[in-house]
Parts: C-alpha cells; structure tokens; sequence
C-alpha cells in the first residue's frame, strides 16, 4: 500500500497560491496578457467556488445543471460560453443531456486550478442564475465525480508508449498521464512498483468526488459488502476493495496541498 499512498498524492498534488480573496471576476485581460495564470491551491480553489456549488474534482472545477430538454439544455451551454468569452475554448468543457447540463471548467495547458478558472466560475454561474437555472445540489445521488484508471508498473516509460496507442490517447500537460483528446473517458495514470505482485490486481479505479460526497459514497460501498483497506492517506484517499479484493481508491481534493 505504500507505493500507493506515494503515488496517488504525487498524481494530484497542487502548488499552493494566494487567498481567493484577492481574486476579482471579470479581469479578462489577465487571460490575454500573456503572463502565467496565478495557480492557485486546491484548498484555496474550493474556497472560492464553494458558496456557488460548485466542486473542486482533480484540477477541475464541476457543476451540474438541471433541465428538462435538449433546447434547455443548449441554452444553458450558450451562456457558459458567452460568459467564458474568448476563454470558453481553452477553460470550459460542457456536457449536454436532455435532463442535465456538466460543466467544467479546468485550463487546458496546466494540471492544476488557476484562478483565472475561478473567475469564468463565477462569471458563467451569474449568467445561469440571471436566467433563472439553478445548479443541482453538490450531494446526491449522482453528484459530479471523474475517474481515472491507475496502472501499475516496474518500467512505466516501457508500458506507457502502448496504453496511448491501443486507447488512442494523448498526453495530459503537466504530468504524467493519459487523456482521451474527447474527454470522454477516464484518465489514465502510471503508479512505480518496487517489486512484482502476481497475486494482486495492478490495475484499480480512482474515483474522485467532491470532499463532501467522499463519507456517503464510501459508506453505501461497505453497506455494499465492500472492505477498507486503509484510510491511512485519508482525506487524500482511501482504498477499498470488493469481496474478491479488487481495489478501489475514493479520492478528494483535501490534505493535497
């Protein structure tokens, strides 16, 4: 468990930054100067993004919103994407369902939250509230999540080559991972082993929610006959495995900076 816990902090750690409160929305210059984003920690990214419903997953910022058809739904896109402005391209990912909208909001070039991200958050969520759409809650059963696969492996840069070519992927800037050029499946990630383990599967999910879902979903997934391995590295993570030992980490953002 040990390469894990090594690991699984390495894949997401953050640089820390200054508080939220010196961020003011609508600078959109900044995003034009040509100077380097402020990066900003994660702690001090939920901070920022907290009180509206949004939630910090990853490097991403989420939020989900109800409608109740596709021309709902392309409404709501039109205006994150006017909202964004000449950023929408490089910040802004949106999903369209007929009863729900995604939002995400991550800079494209980093792996990490930049306050500029904060500031299109904002920005995007006044327009939704504006045109009287609400954001679902942060908590339910289906709150917003990401997943990433996790490999691991004795020679990471002998395996890696293949992962990206049999799924078609291409690197994540800022680190070491793969990501679907789509974005529409999960990340996959490369964890060092020290030695061979025959015996135990080397290949598991992260399952990343927002730090206030992390307790309900490990809770409904021991309800479901599953085991804590270890809450070791908790809040970062915690493994789980089902009844055979297939394991699964549930990951949040929290005690990463």
């Amino acid at each position: 468990m040990s390469d894990e816990a090594t690991n699984s902090d390495d894949r997401s750690t953050e640089p820390s930054a200054g508080s939220p409160s010196e961020f003011t929305p609508g600078s959109a210059s900044e995003s034009t100067s040509g100077s380097a984003p402020a990066v900003l920690s994660g702690t001090d990214a939920a901070a920022a993004v907290d009180g509206l419903g949004w939630r910090v997953v990853l490097s991403t910022l989420l939020a989900s919103v109800p409608v109740d058809s596709l021309a709902r739904a392309a409404d709501v896109a039109r205006l994150a994407v006017e909202a964004c402005g000449a950023d929408a391209d490089g910040h802004l990912r949106v999903d369209l369902r007929p009863d729900r909208v995604e939002l995400a909001v991550h800079d494209r070039t980093l792996a990490t939250h930049t306050a500029r991200d904060v500031e299109l958050v904002r920005a995007v969520d006044a327009a939704l509230r504006n045109a009287g759409y609400s954001l679902a809650p942060p908590t339910g059963r289906r709150p917003v999540q990401m997943l990433e696969v996790a490999i691991d492996a004795l020679d990471i840069p002998a395996i890696r080559p293949f992962w990206a070519a049999v799924l078609g992927y291409d690197d994540e800037p800022g680190t070491d991972a793969l990501v679907d050029p789509l974005r529409q499946g999960p990340s996959f990630w490369f964890q060092q082993m020290d030695e061979p383990r025959p015996q135990r599967n080397r290949i598991h999910f992260d399952v990343v929610v927002a730090h206030d879902e992390a307790e309900r979903r490990i809770q409904a997934a021991l309800d479901a006959g599953g085991a804590m391995l270890s809450n070791a590295a908790a809040r970062a993570f915690w493994i789980l495995a089902d009844a055979e030992g297939n394991e699964v980490c549930v990951c949040t953002w929290q005690d990463r900076d």
